[in-house]
């Protein structure tokens, strides 16, 4: 599984890289169709205060998933783009059961 982790237009942090590698880990571990990931964190001048973005991108047999959030931090916004990309991955193990 190949996993990238791409800071866009920010600098980049040790502590926030260590923190996405450890949860797509968990995720990796549980559904083993997953080829590669790519995750990019990005800033928005956002005046409401919740600009700090994380977009993963998972790539599965046949297909990738897809999701985006826009939070107050960026480890929230991992946990809750993670567990987007978990529904969608359930999702998807189950129809490739059926068949």
């Amino acid at each position: 599984m190949l996993a990238q982790i791409q800071f866009v237009k920010i600098p980049t942090s040790e502590a926030l890289t260590t923190y996405t590698q450890n949860k797509l880990k968990k995720l990796t571990d549980r559904f083993e169709m997953i080829n590669s990931i790519d995750v990019y964190f990005k800033l928005e001048n956002d005046p409401g205060g919740t600009g700090k973005i994380c977009e993963i991108e998972c790539s599965i047999p046949g297909t990738k998933v897809f999701a985006a959030t826009s939070q107050h931090y960026y480890e929230h916004a991992v946990k809750i783009a993670l567990a987007e990309i978990e529904k969608q991955l359930k999702k998807r193990k189950a129809v490739m059961m059926a068949h």
